[in-house]
């Protein structure tokens, strides 16, 4: 159970993000709440610090499980097309052959992006044995997730 001290700074925090996110600057926000810009600074940088804290826990426990049920999915349905594409009338094995089609390439589509999910995870883990397991929240390297990314 949160203290009125905690709920009053979550919300300070809730309305500064609210504010950024409208794309006020910093002053214009420290304006408008009546805070200093400092007090604006500590709690954007905080904000930050928490998305960065939230995308680690993301790569580093849903991103793997869900990347298999994805599979896991496509393939029940592959199997389920090309049963319909012997069973069924002409039309409904088209149909079932189109579905497996787009399956093929949504498979691909995630097999070919396995590396980027793995560097992913790779990174996460790097930074989670450099800082003693507290995620990416102090460090600031950078990492080439694919042709085009860089994750700092």
């Amino acid at each position: 159970m949160s203290t009125k001290s905690e709920q009053r700074l979550q919300w300070r925090r809730d309305k500064a993000r609210e504010l950024s996110v409208k794309g006020h600057s910093q002053r214009q926000i420290a304006s408008i709440m009546k805070i200093a810009l400092v007090t604006v600074n500590e709690d954007l940088q905080w904000l930050r610090l928490q998305a960065k804290e939230n995308i680690a826990h993301y790569i580093d426990e849903y991103l793997p499980a869900e990347y298999e049920n994805c599979l896991d999915g496509l393939n029940n349905i592959l199997t389920e097309a090309w049963t319909m594409s012997v069973n069924g009338e002409k039309r409904e094995r088209m149909q079932a052959l189109s579905l497996a089609k787009d399956c093929y390439a949504m498979k691909l589509d995630l097999l070919s992006s396995a590396t980027i999910v793995d560097r992913a995870i790779k990174f996460v883990d790097r930074h989670k044995s450099k800082s003693g397991g507290q995620g990416l929240t102090d460090q600031s390297e950078e990492v080439r997730i694919d042709d085009t990314t860089e994750l700092r």
